[in-house]
């Protein structure tokens, strides 16, 4: 064989690899392909081209397993058992841009899938090479790698911090200073999955400076990026008053609200959730909410939306509430408690009806004059109907009755009550009587209506056992009437008189 022949054999086998691994990148990117390229071992073909003299065919091997590893767990668990990540790790930092952006595709794709797989690129050592690949000049090394250390954070608080200790922090800050809007966009998402976990990592994050870089983003006009901030912001601010606070100090508000009338319901959800993270906190944060006019944008936005973007929007109204009279005064007077009435009959999902629950409850149970609203704004027997409702879930029901209790032990407003005395159950009933009971003692015309009206009569018909917190307070509302009127009133009395009538004989 001459030397011409030769060369055209390796040339020729050359050229056979590079197809053979151009296909099954190929095919790898249709989901329905993947099953077959596993059932075929494709896997075990694949690994050794990735360490090939020719460098296009192997990025384009470590393209094919980082595909294949995408779209299954299966696949990327095989990626782990036939000991592929140690060989691209070993060899990442002597190859070029393109094999580093292949190779952090790979490393995202197995983890991504679980904690499990996500532990098994860190035993490898593929956070180090990672943090390694974010020095790279290459912005799309940078924004693969920033991509993959987010997919290894997001999974728990451990995993998180082994991205901390690698020392990406600092780089991934500078990341989100690169003009590549691309790469902000991943940074930023990473930087959310690291904040998330722990106030200790989101200090970190902080200390670092991400608030100020994340602040200058908010009015970028790229929606996605802007969708991860407002995220990242959230995840910072969750953890504490601390935290919160160095958000609001950098001037993130009212910026942030102006963004709830954003045209992306991403960046909505995100805004609203920032809000109700800021205010859960203390009294002090929701009033700077509040004074921004974050209450009336919040309200609005609720009204012009639906399903699961109106959660953490219902739940900062709650927050707000529940930290003072004053505030929840404010949701009242801001028309709160009538987009909570929409929210409740509009919802299907009986986790948004939970939450509102739990929100009017917050606004009613301060004093009489916020259990009045609630009451006027006929929230009482709707959160009745959905307490005794056997459909509705556990949690909406313990909600339900939570408010109920805390709203009915302020609630003055006796016509509103009355018509608990049919229908709510002992339990809920208990409170209603007791309201009665503090109530008809020092006002003569509440007793008036109360007998006309037939709520006496119907208190003597309730059976109560002996001694208990019920008995007690019918008892009490007893004593608030002369003995004749209340036997009048008390079940079989009429009888009595017909029986009476019957054996009476004049004189």
């Amino acid at each position: 064989m001459t030397q011409r022949q030769i060369v055209q054999v390796f040339e020729q086998y050359q050229k056979s690899r590079m197809q053979f691994v151009q296909t099954v990148a190929d095919m790898a990117s249709r989901p329905q392909n993947v099953e077959i390229l596993q059932q075929a071992g494709v896997m075990s073909l694949l690994r050794p081209l990735m360490l090939d003299v020719v460098p296009s065919i192997q990025q384009t091997a470590a393209l094919a397993v980082g595909r294949l590893a995408d779209h299954s767990d299966d696949l990327a668990e095989v990626v782990v058992r036939e000991d592929i990540l140690p060989q691209l790790i070993h060899s990442l930092a002597s190859q070029n841009r393109f094999y580093k952006k292949a190779a952090a595709f790979v490393l995202r794709a197995v983890a991504k899938h679980a904690p499990e797989l996500a532990q098994a690129v860190v035993t490898c050592g593929g956070v180090d090479a990672l943090v390694v690949c974010l020095e790279e000049f290459d912005p799309w090394v940078k924004e693969a790698a920033a991509w993959a250390l987010g997919c290894i954070a997001r999974h728990n608080a451990s995993l998180s911090q082994s991205v901390v200790d690698a020392g990406a922090v600092p780089l991934l800050l500078l990341c989100l200073g690169e003009p590549e809007i691309a790469l902000k966009r991943i940074t930023a998402s990473t930087l959310s999955d690291i904040c998330k976990h722990t106030p200790e990592l989101a200090q970190t994050v902080v200390d670092n400076g991400a608030i100020a870089h994340l602040a200058q983003m908010i009015m970028n006009p790229d929606v996605k990026l802007k969708r991860q901030v407002f995220a990242a912001l959230s995840q910072i601010s969750k953890h504490s008053v601390n935290l919160a606070e160095l958000v609001i100090e950098a001037d993130v508000f009212p910026a942030a609200v102006a963004c709830l009338r954003d045209p992306d319901d991403h960046i909505k959800k995100n805004v609203s959730t920032l809000m109700r993270e800021v205010a859960k906190h203390t009294p002090e944060l929701s009033q700077v909410i509040v004074s921004c006019g974050g209450l009336a944008a919040m309200i609005d936005f609720l009204g012009n939306s639906h399903g699961h973007l109106r959660l953490p929007g219902i739940m900062m109204l709650g927050y707000v509430a529940a930290h003072s009279e004053n505030l929840a005064m404010a949701v009242i007077l801001s028309k709160g408690l009538l987009q909570l009435s929409l929210c409740l009959s509009e919802e299907p999902e009986h986790h948004i009806k939970a939450a509102t629950a739990w929100s009017i409850g917050q606004i009613g149970h301060h004093t009489p004059e916020h259990a009045h609203a609630v009451a006027a704004a006929d929230l009482l027997p709707r959160l009745l109907e959905l307490y005794m409702d056997i459909g509705s879930s556990e949690d909406l029901q313990a909600k339900c009755k939570t408010a109920l209790k805390s709203i009915l032990q302020k609630c003055t407003d006796l016509p509103c009550l009355e018509p608990f005395l049919y229908d709510a159950p002992s339990n809920i009933l208990k409170h209603v009587l007791g309201q009665f009971s503090k109530v008809l003692p020092h006002d003569s015309k509440a007793r008036r209506l109360f007998v006309t009206s037939g709520g006496l009569k119907k208190v003597q018909e309730i059976q109560a056992e002996p001694g208990s917190v019920l008995q007690e307070h019918i008892n009490n509302i007893n004593s608030c009437f002369p003995e004749e009127i209340v036997r009048y009133y008390s079940p079989g009395y009429s009888e009595a008189l017909l029986e009476r009538l019957e054996n009476y004989k004049p004189a």
